[in-house]
């Protein structure tokens, strides 16, 4: 639990990471406050997620901290927001709440609770906008690995389908990322026109244009993330195009042996029946005659075959 103090030592913002129901009852008790259980904050209702009680605003989002190591796992953030004090809730760390607590205990200035709560949403839509550029980045690298590859990988094809399994992965993982961090853009889009507007009397005209500025970076971060979700989308179509091709090769590949080893058969297969009336038999050169003709005849589908480039 971390507190962060006005002058005077009046708490104005109250930080519970992990709490413990102890914690969280603790809380409300010093604080005045009714704080949201895990159970609660995970309801997905806009009722749920965004409540006013005179002039205590209740609000939870869902936000997908990165791990490198762990796959991306949404976890809920509340908030308890009132003239006096911000109360927060939540269950994984997050290096943007410890970077606004760092600043505003660095800093001189006395902040209010909306004002902090200005500054962690700011920094959460920071947050968003890196993840989000970081993206971008992995979609140009993945773009550059499927359309421009070396000739080595081309040539190879085990190497290709590696390749190929390896960017199906990786496109899996991106639009995961990016429909995480779309859901947390909306639920921001729609809470902080409620926080204007329900708190409107005493936010501060500041934090209220603060925070209309940061629903319009909302907006083109929405539009930013449909581009890249699109292009991942791009991405995965051509990459399950390049694997059906892949797969169609090969079954080409099956379906031309198979025509040519159709006459060789039939001619083996004819001076095999081994029959007492057979003249090849009884000539001088009856072997030689075989094998020319089980040749010509694997010849001769193969020319084909390349003259009418199918081959």
């Amino acid at each position: 639990m971390r507190h962060v103090y006005q002058e005077g030592g009046v708490p104005v913002w109250v930080d519970l990471h992990n709490p413990t129901d102890a914690e969280i009852a603790q809380a409300c008790s010093d604080c005045k406050l009714s704080i949201p259980t895990r159970e609660e904050l995970d309801e997905i209702e806009n009722s749920s997620r965004m409540r006013a009680d005179g002039e205590t605003l209740t609000l939870s989002l869902p936000i997908t901290p990165y791990h490198p190591d762990k796959p991306p796992l949404s976890t809920p953030i509340g908030f308890v927001l009132t003239p006096r004090i911000l109360a927060t809730v939540r269950y994984d760390e997050l290096h943007t709440f410890h970077k606004v607590a760092t600043d505003i205990e660095r800093d001189k200035n006395i902040y209010s609770s909306s004002q902090i709560f200005a500054m962690l949403v700011e920094s959460l839509v920071e947050y968003a906008a890196d993840k989000l550029e970081h993206l971008q980045g992995d979609t140009r690298a993945i773009s550059k690995t499927i359309f421009h590859r070396d000739q080595a990988v081309r040539k190879d094809v085990q190497k290709k389908s590696a390749m190929l399994r390896d960017v199906l992965i990786k496109l899996g993982d991106m639009g995961e990322r990016l429909s995480e961090l779309r859901e947390t853009l909306l639920t921001l889009q729609r809470v902080l026109p409620f926080v204007v507007d329900r708190g409107q009397a005493w936010i501060g005209a500041d934090v209220a244009t603060r925070l209309r500025t940061t629903v319009g970076d909302i907006q083109s971060l929405n539009d930013f993330e449909t581009h890249l979700t699109d292009k991942v989308q791009f991405l995965l179509d051509a990459t399950l195009g390049f694997i059906n091709n892949q797969q169609n090769d090969m079954f080409r590949v099956l379906t031309i042996a198979s025509v040519v080893g159709i006459p060789p058969v039939f001619v083996a297969g004819l001076y095999g029946m081994n029959f007492q009336n057979q003249p090849e038999y009884h000539w001088a050169f009856g072997y030689e005659w075989g094998w020319a003709m089980i040749i010509i005849s694997a010849i001769v589908p193969i020319a084909w075959f390349k003259w009418r480039g199918w081959w």
